[in-house]
């Protein structure tokens, strides 16, 4: 089962879907998360959130100022800025 992931800036949703691996950094270091994580509850920190979709497509973000929770297999981050790296 993979984990639902939903990616939102404080103005627009940047990303949501499925994914096998997301890698964020929090003001503790970089976390991955993978179905079956336990929960957290984490300070953002500025950096990249390297998204793994199911299909093994590759997304990278940039991201800051927010937090990121994860609960059951459904991670959400939440950035006052976030945007997509073309």
């Amino acid at each position: 089962m993979p984990l639902k992931v939903s990616l939102v800036s404080a103005d627009a949703e940047v990303w949501s879907g499925e994914a096998s691996l997301v890698v964020a950094r929090t003001v503790e270091g970089e976390i991955g998360f993978m179905t079956g994580h336990e929960p957290v509850l984490a300070i953002l920190a500025e950096g990249q959130v390297r998204i793994t979709e199911t299909s093994g497509s590759k997304i990278i973000a940039n991201a800051q100022d927010g937090f990121l929770s994860m609960e059951g297999d459904e991670l959400t981050i939440v950035a006052g800025h976030a945007t997509l790296e073309s």
